[in-house]
């Protein structure tokens, strides 16, 4: 599955919403993506366009200068309506990558893999 979106908004910690590390964005179709994980949860949760969100464990993501690689195991193919992936293009210009970084380190930690080819 592949969507593009104008930027990648990030936030590692929500005070309001008891320390939420989220990451999101709108595609240029209008659906949304949302990651985010509880500092004291061991899954992370994910929703895309209009499915309530999905708990899941072993998720990899890999983060370019201008794309976000979400790769899930076999059997939750069904949170990315049938797929093992999702490829999100975005403008880096328009994103805060260093707190993008940040975010997915902590949303990963302990229950995913987290890939950088920035550098």
């Amino acid at each position: 599955m592949k969507i593009t979106a104008p930027l990648l908004l990030a936030n590692p910690c929500d005070e309001e919403e008891e320390n939420l590390a989220t990451v999101c964005c709108f595609s240029t179709q209008g659906d949304m993506f949302l990651m985010s994980r509880y500092p004291d949860e061991d899954e992370l949760e994910i929703s895309l366009g209009d499915n309530d969100p999905s708990s899941l464990a072993g998720v990899k993501v890999t983060l370019s200068q201008t794309r976000l690689l979400l790769e899930v195991a076999a059997s939750d193919v069904d949170v990315l309506n049938g797929d093992d992936h999702l490829e999100i293009q975005f403008d880096a210009e328009a994103t805060d990558m260093q707190e993008l970084e940040q975010t997915l380190t902590l949303i990963l930690a302990g229950g995913g893999t987290y890939a950088s080819d920035l550098r």
